[in-house]
Order: structure tokens, then sequence, then C-alpha cells
């Protein structure tokens, strides 16, 4: 080999040193850097002696995100949904709370049977009343709660659809900009590292599968079958409301679905287009988990209040009257069930603060003066209705007659069934998203392989700088000759 021959190769040996512990030096300082792609330089064998720099690898496996990015979706979904169950559960309470619903019903009760045993004591009727009041205020405030979760589901679903279209827009970009990169024969890991802390933002949103195109550009559709990304991006719109109501409801129009390029797509948690992430959540806690709480709290509210507006209960009331619990001081409308349970009240003849009398849950609600003070028949036609056993005219509690208890206890039990089973798939997906998340972290950088590959580099540098050294003694012993 010549001195020419040995002193270029040298220096094709240093620029690939040089390069390659810049590249090192790059993947230390990233190594907690999200969405980061190790790097290594890929170096050849050259025609003409030493070794030729062939490009920068990202060393990436792309199945793998993928599932991490599926994962993550199904924790998102997950997470939502059960925060909504157990905040619905906290609520109305557990049977081991003092203040749940089947707690406050069970007081109700025994203040009636406590009245009936001294009917004639101001303090046991007033303790009815107000037993009353608790529990009248418990339902209507759970259902508010589900109204402003609801409300609260309807301005995320706004919020994830602009999140959504603007990352999907931060693609197309970065599609555009790697490819221009690429023909120009430069480096896009840094272009690939932020393509992908993009897709990772979607993919917690809408679950999406990453499809690879020519000139390093990537397509995304969601697993429901939307074209999300193909060289154009989809227009996904949404319009979202100010606050959610009983009566609002996406089958009745009130609420805003989705369109993707203008045409409307589902949204449901079976079939939903873009469902299975937080977006997806999102829609299934306004339209159907939501919906469905307002629904069995309606029909407790009605079975409440029927139980005591009927005369056979009362002889002074009239068909039409309304008994012990009202819809906003007026007896129950099958017309106007839906909402009722926010507006569950007690009847203001009975109420002190509304300026009426205790004395009427002995004497009837209609009672125009005292009665006999030692009658309590009405007080015991009262704890009779409460525990008589009816079939729910509404909401889905199964088949079977309850008495007011009971359908209170079923209510619950079927809630903390359906929270126990969302925190059981909550339990499952965080497993299964964190497993994933360390696979692709154990990918990552390793310092320490890191640095022992520094080493290794170093000592190249060294050799080849004394094989320049060396280079130019001999020129130097051959000028002096």
């Amino acid at each position: 080999m010549s001195i020419s021959g040995a002193l270029s190769n040298a220096m094709t040996g240093l620029r690939a040193a040089g390069r390659s512990s810049e590249t090192i030096s790059a993947n230390i300082a990233n190594a907690m850097t999200p969405g980061y792609g190790v790097r290594s330089v890929a170096l050849s064998s050259s025609q003409i002696g030493g070794v030729s720099i062939d490009g920068i690898v990202r060393n990436v496996d792309p199945a793998l995100l993928v599932d991490r990015g599926l994962a993550e979706a199904a924790f998102s979904n997950s997470s939502d949904r059960a925060r909504f169950l157990t905040s619905h559960e906290d609520a109305l309470g557990t049977p081991d709370d003092p203040n749940s619903l089947s707690a406050r019903l069970a007081q109700f009760e025994s203040s009636l049977v406590t009245a009936t045993s001294r009917p004639d004591a101001p303090e046991r009727l007033g303790s009815v009343v107000n037993a009353a009041r608790d529990l009248a205020t418990l339902i209507s405030s759970a259902s508010d709660n589900v109204q402003e979760a609801r409300s609260e589901a309807d301005r995320n679903i706004g919020i994830q659809v602009d999140r959504l279209s603007s990352a999907l827009g931060g693609v197309k970009e970065l599609n555009i900009q790697i490819t221009k990169t690429l023909a120009l024969g430069g480096d896009t890991s840094a272009l690939q590292d932020n393509r992908q802390a993009l897709v990772d933002e979607i993919s917690a949103i809408v679950p999406v599968r990453q499809i690879s195109r020519d000139n390093g550009q990537i397509a995304l559709y969601s697993t429901g079958g939307a074209i999300l990304l193909d060289g154009g991006i989809a227009e996904i719109e949404f319009t979202p409301v100010n606050q959610v109501t009983p009566y609002m409801t996406l089958a009745g129009g009130q609420l805003s679905g989705l369109t993707i390029n203008g045409f409307s797509v589902r949204t449901d948690s079976e079939r939903g287009t873009l469902g299975g992430g937080s977006l997806g959540a999102q829609f299934e806690i306004r339209d159907e988990l939501g919906t469905d709480a307002q629904t069995q709290l309606d029909a407790l509210s009605r079975d409440l209040i029927e139980r005591f507006q009927d005369p056979a209960v009362d002889a002074t009331l009239a068909v039409g009257d309304a008994g012990i619990f009202t819809d906003a001081g007026a007896a129950f409308d099958p017309l106007n069930e839906v909402g009722i349970s926010a507006r569950l009240s007690i009847n203001a003849a009975i109420d002190e603060r509304q300026g009426g009398e205790a004395w009427r849950i002995r004497d009837g609600i209609n009672a125009l003066v005292q009665g006999d003070v030692g009658d309590s028949r009405l007080l015991q036609g009262l704890t009779t209705a409460l525990n008589a056993n009816k079939v729910p005219a509404s909401g889905d509690f199964g088949a079977g007659a309850f008495s007011a208890i009971n359908l209170a206890a079923t209510l619950t039990s079927q809630l903390g069934a359906d929270r126990a089973q969302a925190d059981q798939s909550l339990s499952f997906t965080s497993t299964q998203f964190n497993e994933l998340t360390q696979l692709v972290l154990a990918e990552g950088v390793d310092t320490d392989q890191e640095l022992q590959r520094l080493l290794l580099v170093e000592q190249t540098y060294a050799a080849n700088a004394r094989m320049i050294e060396a280079a130019d003694e001999m020129m130097q012993t051959i000028l002096r000759l």
C-alpha cells in the first residue's frame, strides 16, 4: 500500500469515527426523549479503499410501535369509562356508606316507622320530612352529576377532534419534508422521530394502523376502517354544545355526531368508525353510559313518586295530585319522565322551608287542618306503600316486582357490577400497555451500550490518527533524503 493510499484510508476512518461519535452523543442525549429512535452509522468498504459512510440508520420496530399504539388507545378508552362509572357510583354511594342511596331510603323508612309509634311528636314528623328531602336531594344531585359528565364528554370530543385534525396535519407535513430530505440525500431520522410522536398522540385518541408508502411516507387508517391520512388528510368535523341536558340525545338530533369528509359516521361503542380510544370513550359516556344512568335514575324517581301519589294511600289526594315526592312540585306525568330525577323534590305542603307543615305527613298532603294527633293510619299506609312490591314501569331492572329499597339496591348492584367490569378491563389494558411500553423502551437507547461503542470509536479514532502520524513521518523522511 502506498503512503498516499494509507493516508486516504486513515482520513476516511477519521471521518467515520467522527460521525459515529456524533451519533452516539445524540443517542445518549435523547435517551429520555419520547419517540426517539436509536441511530447508528451505516458503514461499508469503499471501492477506492478505506471506509464509506452510507448514511444514518434509525433502528425501530414498526410492528411493536403499532401494537403499543393500539394498547394505548385501549387503555385510554378503559380509563375514561372506568372513571365515569366510578364517579356515578360515588354519587349514589355504596351500601356501607351512611349517605348512600340505600342508606337514605332505609333512613326514610326508619323515620316513618318511628313516627308511626308516636304520631303526636312533631320532631318525629319533621324527621320524616328531612329524610324525604335528603333522599330527593341525593337522587337529583346524582342526576346533575350524570349530565355534567355528559357535558364534559361533549366538550372533550370537541377538543380531541381538534387535536386529531392538528396532529394529522402535522404528520402530512412531515411526510412531505421526509420525502424532500430523502431526495436531497439528507438524514430524516429527526423528522421521523417527530412524526412518530404525532402518531403516538393520534393513537391515544383513535387506534390506528400505520402503512408504509413510497419515499418514506406513511398512511394512517383507523381500526374502524376510516382513512385518516393517505396523501391527503380526512376532514373530521364535530359541533359541541355548551350544556347537555337529559332531553338531548344523538338519536334525537340535539347532539352532534362525527362527519368525515362530509359524511356522517357511526360513533357507538359497538361499531364506531373512530371508536376504541379516548374519543370513542367520550362518545360512549355522552350517548350510552350517561343516558343509561339517567334512564335508571328516572325510573327509580318515577317509582318513588307514584308510590305516594295514589289516593288509595292518602285519601286527601285527588287523581293527579302530587304526593310526598313530586316532579318539581307537580304529580308524575308519564309523558314527561325524561329528566324527572333531576327535578325530584318533596311536596311544599309538608316542607317547612317552603311554607308547609310537617303534620300533613300524618293527616294528609291536602289536609287543611290538623286531625287526631294520635292517628297513625296514614303513616302506616306510607310505610306499606314504600315496602310494596311493584313491577317498575320503566328502566332496565329485569323481571320481577320490587319494593322501593330493593329497587334502589338493584340499581346500585347493577352499577357496581358495571364498575367492577370496567375496572377489570382497565387493569388488563393497563398491564398490556405498560408491558408493550417496556418493550419499546428496551429497544430504545441503552446508555451503557452506547458508552461501550464510544470507547471503541475512540480507539478507532486513535488508530487512524496514529496512521496519519506515521504517514507524515515517512513523508518527512523522504523529503529529507
